[in-house]
């Protein structure tokens, strides 16, 4: 329970379907580890405090659990490391595959409880045929979580619950309201709950202490533009924020970290085909045994595109899209689709 209206909904469900609940939030950093004012972040005592409010009306236990170690190591180092490194991360499924569904299910097991529940949009299924468990889409698509949800197992799948996968957002509002929740008219969560001004680059340099050398803006053929502040400063596809007078608009395509250069190109330069992912998990199915027809994301907004994928080996994900796709990122993720369904995903090299 973040504090949030989602989570404060899927408990009150939870208690009306007869389970016996016990709500926790999850402490995962303190505002002075990120050197960000109290009321800017998540995990703040506002935020504890809604959440015991609502657990309170519910006559529910609640318990705060310090995540922060766990937290600190496979979510905030792993995203410092992705831009060190030339990529672009994703901490929203950091945290979802390391710590709710992994840290928080085994503190669940050693505490006795069945179900792990999360206010999550997205449905889980149970496939007779198959003998497998189903990821799928929520109903109100414009909150659909699915796609940051792709690295969940089977057996994290036999034990958690989404009791808001049928519902929409103005229906868990109004449901909060009628119950006089004190979150009912909460804004949601921030995407990146320690980055709460958006200034990727910024926290790095506080957290790290680290200085970002300048090196060159260069085209494709290697020919200088002009000085960049930093290659972690910079994603793929910006456009916005370089800092020069270029003649025409052009936008990042890579980043050279040996030589500290950033490579511009115009639009049609960031357009590509094909892609491979590793770090994989599949659902719907054990192993793409064929060519498999599905439509994928390569990031959380975007809508899926027709492609064919397959798996070269136990860990490699090979998709090739009908049509190219702009700005595929190397640190972010491919999620696969059947329908609904999702097939499974990865992380693109």
């Amino acid at each position: 329970m973040s504090g949030g209206v989602d989570s404060s909904i899927a408990a009150y469900l939870c208690k009306e379907q007869g389970y016996d609940c016990t709500g926790i939030t999850l402490k995962l950093f303190d505002n002075d580890d990120i050197s960000e004012p109290r009321d800017k972040t998540c995990c703040s005592a506002d935020d504890i405090e809604d959440a015991r409010s609502v657990c309170r009306r519910l006559d529910m236990p609640y318990y705060v659990f310090n995540f922060k170690d766990g937290f600190r190591e496979t979510v905030i180092s792993r995203f410092i490391r992705a831009y060190e490194t030339g990529c672009t991360p994703n901490p929203c499924i950091d945290c979802n595959r390391f710590i709710k569904f992994e840290k928080l299910m085994n503190r669940a097991d050693e505490l006795g409880f069945d179900k792990v529940v999360t206010g999550h949009y997205a449905k889980i299924r149970f496939d007779e045929k198959s003998g497998r468990y189903l990821l799928l889409k929520a109903t109100d698509l414009s909150k659909d979580q699915s796609y940051v949800l792709y690295s969940l197992t089977q057996h994290q799948l036999s034990r958690v619950l989404f009791p808001l996968g049928g519902m929409s957002k103005p229906e868990v509002r109004e449901l909060a309201e009628s119950l006089n929740f004190i979150n009912a008219g909460k804004h949601d969560s921030q995407d990146i709950c320690f980055v709460p001004d958006g200034d990727y680059a910024a926290f790095i340099e506080r957290y790290t202490g680290k200085a970002y050398p300048n090196g060159s803006f260069v085209d494709e053929d290697g020919n200088v533009l002009g000085e960049h502040k930093g290659i972690i400063r910079y994603t793929i596809g910006q456009r916005k924020g370089l800092g020069l007078a270029l003649p025409c608009p052009m936008y990042v395509k890579e980043k050279n970290l040996e030589e500290n250069k950033v490579v511009l190109c115009k639009n049609d330069g960031l357009f590509s085909r094909e892609l491979f992912a590793t770090d994989i998990n599949l659902i719907s199915v054990p192993k793409i045994e064929e060519p498999m027809r599905i439509k994928a994301r390569v990031r959380y907004n975007q809508s899926e595109q027709p492609a064919t994928v397959t798996q070269p080996d136990s860990n490699i994900l090979h998709v090739v899209f009908d049509e190219p796709q702009r700005a595929i990122s190397k640190g972010q993720a491919v999620v696969l689709y059947e329908g609904d369904t999702v097939v499974g995903g990865g992380t693109i090299i």
